[in-house]
């Protein structure tokens, strides 16, 4: 008995130490196989694009999902696109760190269900909480505490934007401190609620102020592009957006279904976003805005984020970045384009953060003046979320 005993013992603490063993390793692998650069730093542009992009005062993006990889965000790491000390090194003042609660197995473009989930096993083997293993919500809530305790360990360089009011202290502050970062929370699909309500208050109590219906499936709330029904949104996803816009939670419309894009700016009563997206007009793919849609977020007061991946732009380089930005500025206005990288959103990019003068570059050669190129890069996000965050 004794003997078997010892065995078990043996055969427990040996599962435990290869369980402890992929908690170290595997995460760093899985993050570099998911977010891959074409490019790797330095980059080279203008003298004039570099001095433009160190003298911006406000650069901005509104999507990334760095927090799904258990990346130490606090490092400069030599793999994924974006951390907080590239952040400060291409100048950036502020990103969307947006959450990533369940996405399908062998997820495409075209046609996803909700019935499989390739979240699970990567929570797992990251040595998540176990309460988040198989809870939506709880999965949501450790991103966001995640989030928290890489601004609590940054002594002081890295701000938790929750109110125009942290925005408005942020901003005085880095006007004698560049070295300074922040990042605001988003979650990527109402999946996270669970199907209740209440849990948009358990999500905003946490710092969650963007959400967006849907990511990769249809769900409660509606139809995504990428899902099978194609549809509009539900009562329960006109209920979801009735109580964020209550509590100035900004709504997103990334990945929306056409329908539910109609449905959206049919009932909103706010300034709305499309926080990653390329546009049909130099891209035709599902993923992406038409010109109708494209000037029914601008007409709410909006503004929409031009993603920096294949689907988005067609070929992820810096030149179709910039020409669809300038096709959706000839359409909708400068003062409704942003940057929307989708930095670490499980697609490959053509550089990580500190390429982003590449960005510039383009554009300057697109003659926008840098004005302009002042408010793409970040001034309309910055005003933005000066007007319409929660107080």
């Amino acid at each position: 008995m004794k003997k078997y005993l010892k065995k078990g013992v043996v055969f427990i603490l040996t599962l435990v130490a290869l369980y402890m063993a992929m908690i170290v390793f595997l995460p760093e692998i899985i993050d570099k196989k998911y977010n891959k650069v074409l490019q790797l730093p330095p980059y080279k542009v203008s003298d004039e694009a570099m001095k433009l992009t160190d003298s911006l005062d406000f650069i901005a993006d509104l999507h990334c999902d760095a927090l799904l990889w258990n990346r130490d965000l606090l490092k400069n790491n030599n793999f994924g696109e974006v951390d907080i000390p590239r952040m400060i090194q291409a100048n950036m003042a502020l990103q969307a760190f947006t959450i990533v609660t369940k996405v399908p197995k062998n997820m495409n473009f075209d046609k996803n269900t909700g019935e499989t989930d390739a979240v699970t096993l990567p929570y797992i083997l990251e040595g998540r909480p176990i309460r988040s293993w198989f809870n939506l919500t709880e999965r949501a809530l450790v991103q966001t505490a995640s989030l928290h305790q890489f601004s609590k360990k940054s002594d002081g360089k890295f701000y938790i934007i929750k109110s125009k009011t942290d925005l408005a202290h942020y901003i005085n502050a880095r006007k004698s401190n560049k070295k300074l970062a922040a990042g605001f929370l988003g979650v990527e699909g109402s999946h996270a609620l669970n199907g209740d309500l209440n849990n948009i208050d358990v999500l905003f109590n946490a710092g969650v102020r963007m959400m967006s219906p849907v990511h990769f499936f249809d769900n409660k709330l509606g139809s995504s592009a990428h899902g099978v029904a194609h549809e509009g949104l539900t009562d329960f996803g006109k209920k979801v957006i009735k109580k964020m816009q209550e509590k100035n939670m900004i709504l997103d419309v990334a990945h929306s279904s056409e329908k539910m894009l109609d449905d959206i700016l049919a009932i909103t009563t706010k300034p709305i976003v499309s926080s990653h997206t390329g546009v049909k007009g130099t891209c035709n793919t599902v993923r992406n805005l038409s010109d109708k849609h494209l000037i029914g977020i601008a007409n709410t007061g909006g503004i929409v984020g031009i993603a920096f991946f294949k689907k988005a732009v067609c070929k992820a380089d810096a030149k179709n970045i910039a020409e669809a930005i300038q096709y959706t500025v000839n359409l909708i206005g400068v003062t409704h384009v942003a940057l929307g990288s989708d930095f670490d959103g499980a697609v490959t990019v053509p550089f990580d953060v500190t390429g982003l003068s590449l960005i510039v570059d383009e554009l300057l050669k697109l003659n926008f003046t840098h004005q302009e190129i002042s408010l793409i890069m970040g001034g309309n996000v910055k005003r933005f979320l000066l007007e319409n965050l929660p107080d």
